[in-house]
């Protein structure tokens, strides 16, 4: 796909008397045809695209729409519609955010929004295994990739187990090499849990998307040795990652046991 003086290649042509709505014809075309550009490469106009598709300005914008909603295009206002960054497929395994993005070959950072010591509560100190009135350590920041906010994380650490984390970098070094280096604690498994939820005004502010934006809720418990470190929640925009897992049947043919739907 050029710009508004060139055309897209062709991959295509709209079926006038298909069962599949215009738009969505249009919108398949589309993503067919940037396929093959970088990102940030720029769109044609409506006007372009619908004299190519030989179809109305308004079926063309409901299809940008949907792959702006998407996450495949962006608009950038006085400027135009632009390609999309790809997606980055967040690992089901334990690994931190710094050493995910590194093994991408993206610079991991973070922008520290508060930290502080306070008591764990009963909900964080049952999921924490310790009493109530225990220190914690709390962190919350915003995690960037290349300086682009990706997701909001709210940490929770026993302070007994880190007495002086808070005095460390967290801004620019990883919080678990931090633990492991700064305090001997390795990480070596975790539970997981992961929901899709829509961004509140805070939220977006902080992700620079849209109100109400879809997002990957992910709640994880980490242990070392079994004894539970960290209780974190994250929020990632759901424009900017995907979910993708390895699946196989289980020895005894049952379903598995952790699955549930609401």
């Amino acid at each position: 796909m050029a710009a508004e003086h060139g055309r897209t290649p062709a991959h295509g042509s709209v079926d006038p008397h298909s069962p599949v709505p215009k738009h969505a014809q249009v919108r398949g075309l589309i993503l067919d045809a940037i396929s093959d550009l970088e990102p940030d490469a720029p769109v044609p106009s409506e006007r372009v695209l619908g004299v190519q598709y030989g179809v109305a300005r308004m079926t063309v914008r409901q299809a940008l729409d949907l792959l702006v909603t998407e996450g495949r295009l962006y608009r950038v206002p006085g400027r135009g519609t632009f390609v999309a960054p790809g997606k980055v497929r967040l690992p089901v395994r334990l690994t931190s955010f710094t050493s995910d993005m590194n093994a991408r070959g993206v610079r991991a950072g973070a922008r520290v929004l508060e930290q502080r010591t306070t008591t764990a509560g009963r909900v964080i100190g049952k999921l924490l295994e310790i009493p109530s009135d225990a220190n914690i350590h709390v962190i919350e920041r915003v995690r960037l990739a290349d300086d682009i906010p990706m997701a909001i994380e709210r940490t929770h650490v026993p302070a007994a187990i880190a007495p002086d984390l808070l005095a460390c970098d967290l801004e620019n070094q990883s919080l678990y090499e931090t633990l492991e280096q700064e305090f001997g604690v390795v990480l070596d498994a975790g539970e997981e849990s992961i929901e899709a939820v829509s961004s509140g005004a805070a939220e977006a502010e902080l992700l620079g998307v849209p109100r109400g934006s879809p997002m990957l809720l992910l709640e994880r418990v980490t242990t070392s040795g079994g004894k539970p470190i960290e209780y974190v929640v994250s929020r990632y925009r759901g424009d900017r990652y995907q979910l993708r897992a390895s699946l196989d049947v289980p020895a005894d043919g049952g379903a598995p046991t952790r699955r549930r739907m609401i």
